[in-house]
């Protein structure tokens, strides 16, 4: 996971590349209803070659379905 608030892509793609991840979840701090102090999250799935899977504004429970059918498809 990445939480990011300033140059949110290109952060998270270097922490990909840093540590040598598969893909990475970028939550978005700058998005109305999504963070820690809401019951929703909007999140970027980043994978190793930079492609970018953009997810709507959802309840966490739902952002974590998507980030578990996205590692499903994966495998």
């Amino acid at each position: 996971f990445a939480l990011e608030t300033n140059d949110e892509i290109e952060n998270a793609k270097k922490k990909i590349k840093d540590k040598n991840l598969d893909f990475i979840v970028l939550n978005s701090m700058n998005d109305n209803g999504a963070g820690f102090k809401h019951d929703t999250n909007k999140v970027t799935i980043i994978d190793n070659n930079n492609k970018l899977f953009n997810f709507e504004l959802k309840s966490k429970q739902d952002v974590a379905n998507d980030i578990i059918n996205h590692l499903i498809d994966k495998l």
